[in-house]
């Protein structure tokens, strides 16, 4: 294989071939991080991983980045009830993703990045909810087939 590596910096946007645009956003994270979205064919996935949100202020990097998505990964790392306890760690909740996805027109969400101390029937219990609250939303599995369009 031939590869080639180019630096960028959050924020910035690029072509991989002549389809396929990326578009980065920086994340709130204690070592810096950076989100990404890509776009095909009127279709957009953005991964968002290592990012922390501020109570009650949505995260304007992130919405601008995620908005009209058909499918946004987002770190669900804790819930609201065990976030304070966690401020500072660099992670979010499933209820500030359903939140984003909701302001931002997000179709749909998966809950990834989980606690290590979440057991599968803790996530189940998460998926549940989170279906409750907004039914685009589901925790990632391994193995998960998903067809965007």
């Amino acid at each position: 294989a031939e590869l080639v590596f180019e630096d960028f910096s959050a924020g910035d946007a690029f072509a991989l071939g002549a389809e396929v645009w990326v578009r980065t956003a920086p994340l709130n994270h204690p070592n810096g991080a950076t989100g990404y979205r890509i776009e095909h064919d009127g279709r957009a996935v953005c991964y968002v991983t290592d990012t922390e949100h501020v109570i009650g202020a949505p995260d304007q990097n992130v919405l601008g980045l995620i908005e009209g998505a058909d499918l946004l990964i987002y770190d669900c790392t804790y819930t609201d009830e065990e976030f304070p306890a966690r401020k500072g760690w660099g992670h979010s909740t499933w209820q500030e993703a359903v939140r984003l996805c909701q302001l931002a027109g997000v179709q749909r969400l998966a809950i990834f990045h989980h606690d290590p101390e979440h057991d599968d029937a803790v996530m189940l219990r998460i998926e549940n909810a989170a279906r409750a609250v907004w039914s685009g939303a589901f925790c990632a599995r391994e193995h998960t087939t998903l067809t965007i369009g």
